[in-house]
C-alpha cells in the first residue's frame, strides 16, 4: 500500500514538473493589443463578423486584416472604441448601408417550450423551461439568429430593434443635405 501510494505521489510530481516545463518553454505571447481589442468585444462568439470567435476576431482587427467595424452585436460605439485602440478610422458613413441591429420575436402562441432556442441563445436572453412558454430579453439579444435556425415551430423571427435613447442617432446631412445615417439603431 505505502509502495503504490510513493509510486503515484512520484508519478504525479514528476509528470506535473513536465507539464510545467512544458507550459513556459512553448508559452506563445500575445500581443497585448489582442487582449485590449478582445476586451472591447461583446465576447459572446456569435460568428456573425465571420470568424469562429471574438478571440480569433480580434487577432484579424490587431494585424489589420479586418476591419474596425465588423463586429455586428457591438454597433457604433465598439466600432469607436476599437478605431480609438488602433488608431484607425471607423469609417461609419461609408457608401454600404448599416445594417439594422435586430433582436429575436418569439410567437408564444407558436411555442411549445421545447428549449432548443434557450439552449443555443450566446447571450442568454431567452427566458423560460421545458414545456413552458420562452420569451427574449431585447437588451440581451445581439440578433445572431442562432435560435431562429434551431427553432421546430418557427415561432422565432428577427425584427428590427426597436428605438431607445440609448441607440438612437442624428442623421448628419451630406454635402447635399440628404441625411445620412451615422450608424445607429434603427
Amino acid at each position: 500500500m505505502f509502495t503504490a501510494a510513493a509510486s503515484m505521489s512520484a508519478l504525479g510530481l514528476g509528470l506535473g514538473l513536465l507539464l510545467g516545463t512544458a507550459a513556459r518553454r512553448f508559452h506563445v505571447e500575445i500581443p497585448p493589443i489582442v487582449d485590449e481589442i478582445s476586451e472591447c468585444l461583446p465576447g459572446t462568439n456569435c460568428g456573425q463578423c465571420g470568424f469562429a470567435g471574438c478571440t480569433s476576431a480580434a487577432e484579424a482587427i490587431a494585424d489589420g486584416s479586418a476591419p474596425v467595424t465588423l463586429c455586428p452585436p457591438g454597433g457604433r460605439d465598439v466600432a469607436l472604441q476599437l478605431a480609438e485602440i488602433t488608431g484607425t478610422d471607423a469609417d461609419l458613413s461609408g457608401d454600404t448601408e448599416e445594417a439594422t441591429p435586430l433582436v429575436a420575436f418569439i410567437f408564444e402562441d407558436h411555442c411549445t417550450g421545447c428549449t432548443k432556442c434557450f439552449k443555443r441563445c450566446p447571450t442568454d436572453a431567452i427566458i423560460g423551461a421545458a414545456k413552458q412558454i420562452h420569451t427574449v430579453v431585447s437588451d440581451a439579444c445581439i440578433g445572431c439568429d442562432a435560435c431562429v435556425e434551431v427553432c421546430p415551430t418557427e415561432a422565432i423571427v428577427l425584427r428590427e430593434k426597436t428605438k431607445t435613447l440609448r441607440n438612437w442617432y442624428w442623421d448628419r446631412p451630406d454635402s447635399a443635405g440628404t441625411p445620412v445615417l451615422l450608424g445607429g439603431a434603427q
